[in-house]
């Protein structure tokens, strides 16, 4: 049999294991959840060895199937979730049981005393880290100390989510450039870790561990780990890379230009450009591509599929209900209900930020809502606004990625966004590019990941066989009978959206006292 490799897309639901052959094929793979915790305000933590035995149950499914054969396995490569703060003791031996998600916002005071140093902008410019700044590992680092210090005494590095079961595979602290540039202490221009920036924080520049490139073979799986996971002896393991540049890189984003959209509970449209693209006003997250040389930049709406789905459940409960009893497809009738109003929803506009905004949309207390409504008004109306208003929060997003760069005249979608043919048009439409679904969609991060160890393997010279692999299944190209009313609908949103942000301190006033 060929030989193979094992990428695992270890995500902030659970671990994807997928088998790919160097053709780009995947033969197999499994899914396994795990738990986020939620102790208090703010508090989003996960255990690190939930990771690991996902990833060792989705890993042993595996190779009981019959297509995968563990011999052939050649080398392991993980794609995983951000900004982590992992601490490990002089021995590399894990010091907390539950450690802070991506999405953690607990240090919004460290954050703050750090900034009273830093001139907040020049931060921005310099690492790219446009998330709220209380996501960023050195954040999560700050508070540590300041409230676990006897853990933070004993605490030697500081590593991240797939550089932790790198470490479990092989023994050795590392990490890679696309990780390493959502610490918040990283340098994008110079390609390492900003010694002003840690100074600034009052942390030893040894907590960060050493970068090195996502292709890099960090040593092979440690013969006692091997045994356990039922691999053979000498399985390579590479470097790996941050979720958003493997999803990146898997979605046929890494050439100058290219661009995909990420269409799930929140939302993205990520650029690879050779220039991280900076903007005070916007603040795109940049991270270091896993591709040398390059940079991902991406803007977002944090409560995209989210919103729609409190629309759907709240407003057209019964919708779904039925078709769960005539054994329907539940989106697929939602999206039909959506196409039986017309576009522009008889000037019905949704803004899609129920769950606050990122920093561009009028940060976390901003909230969203139906603008316009009318009388004439029916549930198709309110559907189709619905998905019409996450398109055109991501047209404005992608106007300013506009503005800064040249992007293709096509994108690629992914995500569950992508299934449907009548949503892809309405981003077609909205977008006024070409909307591309490919056969590769929920496995564009386990593919980036494989592709990183293809190439470190040696099996590929480069990254560019992943563009044969997206066979598209489906274009839509923007249609002239709609232009004119989208182009209505982005003003008319424009300006909904501007009202939400000028009513978030207010409406945050009401729901303190109304609370």
């Amino acid at each position: 049999m060929a030989d193979t490799v094992a990428a695992f897309d270890l995500g902030t639901g659970g671990v994807k294991t997928a088998i790919f052959r160097p053709d780009g094929t995947c033969i197999a793979e499994e899914v396994v959840s795990y738990k986020t915790f939620y102790p208090s305000s703010s508090h989003h933590e996960q255990r690190p060895e939930d990771w690991w035995d996902a990833i060792c149950a989705s890993l042993k499914t595996l190779l009981g199937n019959p297509a995968v054969d563990a011999g052939s396995i050649r080398a392991i490569a993980i794609s995983g979730h951000s900004l982590g703060c992992i601490p490990l003791d002089e021995n590399g031996a894990l010091l907390q049981e539950f450690v802070p998600l991506w999405s953690d916002g607990r240090a919004v005071v460290e954050a703050e005393d750090f900034f009273t140093r830093v001139d907040p902008d020049a931060w921005y410019r310099k690492t790219g880290n446009g998330f709220p700044a209380p996501l960023y590992t050195v954040f999560k680092a700050i508070w540590l100390r300041r409230n676990a210090p006897d853990i933070f005494a004993r605490t030697r590095t500081i590593i991240g989510t797939k550089d932790y079961i790198n470490l479990l595979l092989t023994g050795r602290i590392a990490t890679d450039p696309s990780y390493a540039s959502g610490t918040g202490v990283y340098d994008l221009k110079a390609q390492g870790y900003s010694p002003e920036l840690i100074e600034a924080a009052g942390l030893s520049p040894d907590l960060f561990p050493a970068t090195v490139a996502s292709t890099d073979i960090l040593g092979e799986v440690l013969p006692d780990v091997a045994k356990q996971l039922g691999l053979p002896p000498g399985v390579k393991v590479v470097a790996g890379g941050v979720d958003n540049s493997c999803m990146a890189l898997g979605g046929r984003t890494f050439l100058e230009g290219d661009a995909y959209a990420s269409m799930g509970s929140s939302s993205w449209i990520t650029i690879s450009s050779s220039e991280p693209l900076l903007d005070d006003r916007v603040r795109p997250f940049v991270f270091a591509h896993v591709v040398p040389g390059m940079f991902i930049s991406a803007t977002s709406i944090f409560s995209s599929g989210t919103s729609v789905n409190w629309v759907t459940d709240t407003l057209l409960p019964d919708v779904k209900q039925a078709a769960k009893a005539t054994g329907l497809d539940v989106h697929d009738e939602l999206f039909r209900l959506a196409g039986e109003a017309p576009a522009g929803a008889r000037g019905l506009i949704f803004v899609p930020t129920l769950g606050g905004g990122t920093s561009f949309e009028g940060g976390p207390a901003v909230r969203g809502g139906f603008v316009g409504l009318d009388l004439q008004h029916g549930r198709a109306d309110i559907m189709r606004a619905a998905l019409e208003g996450v398109a055109l929060g991501l047209r404005v997003a992608l106007d300013e990625l506009r503005r800064m760069t040249a992007i293709g005249s096509e994108m690629i979608i992914v995500g569950g966004g992508a299934r449907s043919a009548f949503w892809r048009q309405v981003f077609s439409d909205v977008f006024d590019c070409t909307i591309v679904k490919t056969k590769i969609d929920q496995q564009a991060a386990a593919l980036g990941a494989a592709a990183l160890a293809f190439v470190g393997m040696g099996l590929w010279t480069d990254f560019l066989p992943i563009r044969a692999l997206h066979v598209a299944e489906g274009r839509s190209e923007p249609a002239a009978e709609t232009r004119a009313v989208y182009e209505a609908a982005l003003v008319a949103y424009r300006q909904a959206a501007e009202q939400q942000q000028a009513l978030s301190g207010a409406l945050a006033a009401l729901r303190e006292v109304a609370s």
